[in-house]
C-alpha cells in the first residue's frame, strides 16, 4: 500500500469530499425576494405576544407548573 499513485488519488479524493461538502453551505437561508414574506406578522414567531403570554399562562397555570419561565406557578390560576 506505499504506491504513491495511491496516496495521491487518495489525497484528491479527500480534497473533492472537502470542497464539496463546504460548497453545500453556499445557499442557505432566504434570498432577497423571499425575505419580505418572512417580514409579514403572520410568518412571525411570536406574532401575538400578548395573545401568546395570556394562553401560557393558562397552560402553566391549570398545570400547576411553570416550565422555566421565572415565575413561580400555582394551580389556582391567580399568579
Amino acid at each position: 500500500m506505499n504506491n504513491p499513485i495511491s496516496k495521491m488519488a487518495a489525497r484528491l479524493l479527500a480534497g473533492a469530499l472537502i470542497v464539496v461538502a463546504c460548497s453545500g453551505c453556499g445557499t442557505v437561508g432566504p434570498q432577497p425576494w423571499e425575505k419580505d414574506l418572512m417580514a409579514q406578522k403572520k410568518m412571525q414567531v411570536d406574532a401575538y405576544a400578548l395573545e401568546f403570554a395570556a394562553i401560557d399562562h393558562i397552560y402553566f397555570s391549570k398545570e400547576a407548573s411553570s416550565g422555566g419561565r421565572g415565575f413561580a406557578g400555582g394551580g389556582c390560576g391567580c399568579n
